[in-house]
């Protein structure tokens, strides 16, 4: 990889002469790969003060002070290597020099390759969701780093998730209906492929669609637009998995005006850093274009990306002091080899055809059709007939025994610590031998291993319009249409040894998951448990215009959706026997979209931003069903309070500078998000109005508010040509901003238990350090290697509270009286939300190419948390102390049964990649 070295060699491209009474020095520069103009290129005579900045359309000009005769152009912009370029300037003449030509600095490449290659951003265990893959092409220091110092902390923009951001692959929405949120894994392993993108951050206007208010991701998958060659990519890693290779090839336009390109990939490993966390991944990837004629393209594209991973589970402080912070107690050992009860399994191919039609050379239409389909599968152990399967299963801990009630059994609390310790793992071979023993008496199995899966189909149909109506005047505009149907099931996927078969009832309540099937016996490769589809339609208008002068930028954008959902039961369930099968409700929601945005251009350096947006949306089909599982019900309908379009406000102000040594932005922002619903799931223990106290449930809140604001700042400094100084800070405040109402639901009381307000006001929200600094050095020397290394500082990271232990069912007991010994300033000690300690990260990067014949060899090294600092990534409080007696209980005791469960960061990693390109 060797930057353009024309030195003895005088270079004229294009080079027009023309007499005029004015010396002037003019041209434009194209980025190597795309061949697309670039902009922010920082042209700059050496020796001289004398420079400026490429404008969108990739040129610039000189025509005052202009030295005379031979003379080195120097070309810089981030991501690219600097280029030179020897010209001579005549005096009273124009020089002329068109498409001069930036390389793409592989390193990035390198360190795009890293960010989604790794599993932070498709994991699901931690509740931490990731928005690393929205940030990862970004050239704006604040949100690169956010992309790739921050993400293994987990931290989010703005304390948002990434349902509030839009990935789009050739124009076509990729985020997920059921969660809104993008699917890493459906396009994991295809790094090469998609270098190609353009984004917005925040409001700012995409060309694309109205998007969300962290921004759009269009990645550009049509075959012309990748350079013609081939890479072939190695690489090793201890994090996610362990070797990677990939193939990819690109033919660039041949004859008869074709195009394509495809690429090739494998990810696997035994064990990545977190004990029996297995992978195995492909990846498959084709596209092909023709080019009908100067008005009209047909490009297809198609994907396919298979995986496997074994999850890692959370832990209490408890299990992570007698074990570390590798440990995962879903895996255990079968036949000698590491088998993980907790698989996550993705098979969905997507398919697109795009059609290109250029009206004019001011105007273009872009119509988009795409088919995605396959099965979304998680597996877990069920044990109708057997006992809690976990080795950390609290009855079986140290703390279990130091709690008993006639006083501490130190004997049990012994063997507990000696069992843990030195087993720890789940025991397949107890799960056979009690399914074996099943076998002989005649019984059904008492476990099995099973798989939640969600079988989509769904189809994505577009259309885009570009204008440019002036030169000062763009217009865009899209209309969209989307629909789902998915199929959610239990599917058994070994019956570990058992020929009885497995009875499809509920073994807690002992009633029926299906009354037209009732005391079923089931199989591997059956149904059971729960059986329902869910379909979804969403139309989608967009419209916004662009205006651009001397002094001052603006736009505005306004958007329209219209939404419904509808569930249909396929099995009828015995608790909700009228109220389960068939078709329910279709709801309906409409949403719509404004926002705006200026720019105000003090001079070329002093910019200053303002972009403001009020939108409505949708509930995600996740939380507008209070246990789809099970039944039609919808959220708000057993409160009363009925369910509504989540609204958002948000405002952000941002201070630019840009000069050719040091760029910076400063920015203040605010989000208000209200009439927000959240649905989850879990075993609760010392619920009021119930007699046992104990349930599993559906907890529904209703009615939240949300508060974001902060600060982002970010600068970066060129010190010397080869040496350059980062530092980035975000200081963010995100809280509950109202006390949301509470439903509890569940198969022992099928009307619901409404306990109102969940007093959550004020409290943190949960999702990484709402507080992160960055400071770094990168060096580049001339002879084509680097190094660069960070420090990163995280703070004010909070555990994610339990609502229903901040409602009226905190102080009152089973029988709905206050219990007799509630102390409110013990109880509001009890309630404090943990804060979790700050921390410091410290990375390292490095690389080198070279150039070999026509080919170009280049190996990056990256190695993350170099001090193996252990730091808590995230947490929740378990449901087990849903009131103030058992949670005073359980912190008195010398060791807590039920603390909160926690995820803590990966000690000291590696990544090393290898590429050949030719």
């Amino acid at each position: 990889m060797n930057t353009p070295n024309l030195c003895g060699l005088f270079v004229f491209f294009n080079i027009f002469f023309s007499f005029a009474q004015q010396t002037i020095v003019q041209g434009s520069i194209k980025d190597m790969l795309t061949d697309q103009p670039l902009e922010g290129v920082l042209v700059h005579f050496e020796h001289t003060q004398l420079n400026t900045l490429t404008d969108a359309l990739g040129e610039f000009k000189f025509s005052s002070n202009v030295p005379l005769g031979e003379q080195f152009l120097s070309l810089k912009r981030v991501g690219y290597l600097v280029a030179r370029y020897p010209i001579i300037v005549s005096e009273g003449q124009i020089l002329d020099i068109q498409d001069m030509m930036l390389e793409v600095d592989n390193s990035d490449d390198d360190l795009f390759t890293i960010t989604l290659s790794d599993d932070e951003l498709n994991s699901d265990t931690s509740g931490a969701d990731n928005i690393t893959g929205l940030l990862a092409s970004s050239q704006d220091i604040f949100q690169r780093a956010a992309a790739f110092e921050f993400s293994s902390s987990f931290f989010r923009v703005r304390g948002l998730n990434s349902d509030n951001g839009t990935v789009l692959m050739n124009g076509i929405e990729m985020n997920k209906i059921y969660n809104g949120r993008p699917q890493w894994s459906n396009w994991g392993g295809l790094n090469d492929i998609l270098r190609n993108q353009e984004l917005t951050t925040g409001l700012a206007p995409s060309s694309y669609n109205f998007g969300g208010i962290l921004g759009t991701t269009n990645i550009n998958l049509r075959a012309s637009e990748y350079q013609s060659g081939s890479r072939v990519t190695y690489s090793s890693s201890n994090r996610s998995y362990t070797n990677r290779v990939m193939a990819t090839h690109a033919s660039g336009v041949v004859k008869g005006d074709w195009s394509y390109a495809f690429s090739l990939g494998r990810r696997w490993g035994n064990e990545g850093y977190q004990d029996g966390t297995f992978y195995n991944a492909n990846s498959f990837f084709v596209a092909v274009e023709k080019k009908v004629n100067d008005k009209h393209s047909l490009n297809f594209t198609g994907f396919y990306t298979p995986n496997k991973r074994g999850k890692s589970s959370p832990n209490t402080q408890e299990v992570y002091d007698l074990k570390n912070i590798k440990y995962n107690e879903y895996w255990g050992y079968q036949d000698g080899e590491k088998r993980n009860s907790r698989v996550k399994r993705i098979a969905e191919p997507v398919l697109m055809l795009n059609h290109y039609w250029d009206f004019t050379d001011k105007t273009s239409l872009n119509t988009n059709i795409a088919y995605q389909f396959g099965e979304l599968g998680n597996s877990r152990l069920d044990y109708a007939g057997g006992a809690n399967p976990s080795p950390s299963y609290y009855q079986g801990l140290p703390s279990y025994f130091l709690a008993d009630t006639d006083g501490p059994d130190l004997a049990g609390a012994y063997d507990a610590y000696q069992n843990f310790t030195e087993e720890g793992q789940l025991d397949w071979n107890r799960l056979y031998d009690a399914n074996v023993t099943n076998n002989i008496t005649g019984d059904n199995a008492a476990y099995v291993l099973y798989e939640d899966r969600s079988d989509d189909t769904q189809l994505s149909v577009n259309t885009i319009i570009n204008s440019e109506i002036s030169e000062h005047v763009t217009l865009n505009a899209a209309i969209n249409y989307k629909r789902l149907k998915s199929h959610n099931f239990a599917e058994i996927i070994d019956m570990l040894g058992s020929t009885t078969g497995y009875l499809n009832i509920d073994s807690f309540d002992q009633v029926q998951f299906d009354l037209q099937n009732p005391n079923q016996i089931v199989g591997e490769g059956d149904t059971f448990r729960y059986n329902y589809n869910l379909e979804a339609n969403i139309l989608s208008m967009f419209a916004q215009a662009q205006f651009t002068y001397n002094k001052v930028d603006f736009f505005l954008a306004v958007s329209n959706t219209k939404t419904s959902y509808q569930r249909e039961g396929l099995y009828q369930s015995e608790v909700y026997a009228d109220n389960s099968l068939g078709k329910g409700e279709k709801v309906e929601f409409t949403g719509i979209g404004t926002k705006g945005g200026f720019t105000y251009k003090f001079s070329g350096k002093h910019l200053l931003v303002a972009n403001v947006g009020y939108l409505t949306k949708a509930p995600t089909i996740r939380n507008t069903f209070s246990s789809s599982r099970d039944n039609h019900t919808i959220v708000g309908d057993q409160s009363g309070f009925g369910i509504n379009e989540e609204k958002i406000s948000t405002f952000d102000l941002n201070y630019i500078y840009k000069s050719p040594i040091v760029k910076t932005r400063l920015t203040g922002y605010f989000t208000k998000m209200q009439d927000a619903n959240e649905v989850s799931f879990y075993y609760a223990d010392g619920i009021s109005g119930v007699d046992s106290g104990t349930a599993f449930v559906q907890e529904v809140l209703e009615g939240i508010d949300k508060r974001h604001l902060g600060i982002e700042f970010g600068i970066e400094a060129q010190v010397t040509p080869t040496i350059k100084l980062t530092g980035v800070a975000s200081v963010g405040q995100y809280t509950y901003d109202n006390n949301p109402n509470l439903l509890l639901t569940s198969s022992d009381f099928i009307d619901g238990l409404n306990f109102g307000e969940a007093n959550l006001e004020n409290y943190k929200i949960a999702g990484g350090p709402q507080r992160a600094a960055s400071l770094g050095f990168e060096y580049r020397d001339p002879n084509y290697w680097w190094f660069g290394t960070t420090a990163n500082f995280m703070s004010n990271a909070y555990v994610d509270v339990s609502p229903l232990t901040r409602t009226e069912n905190f102080y009152l007991d089973t029988d709905g009286i206050p219990f007799p010994d509630y102390d409110p300033t013990l109880a509001k000690e009890l309630l404090r939300q943990e804060k979790f300690d700050s921390y410091m990260l410290w990375n390292a990067v490095g690389g080198k190419s070279w150039k070999v014949g026509n080919k170009y060899i280049s190996l990056f090294v990256s190695l993350n948390n170099i001090l193996n600092t252990q730091f808590k990534t995230g947490g929740f409080e378990q449901g087990r102390n849903a009131n103030f007696q058992s949670l005073k209980e359980d912190t008195s005791a010398p060791k807590r049964r039920f603390g909160p469960k926690y995820w803590f960061g990966r000690g000291t990693t590696y990544f090393i990649n290898l590429n050949l390109r030719f």
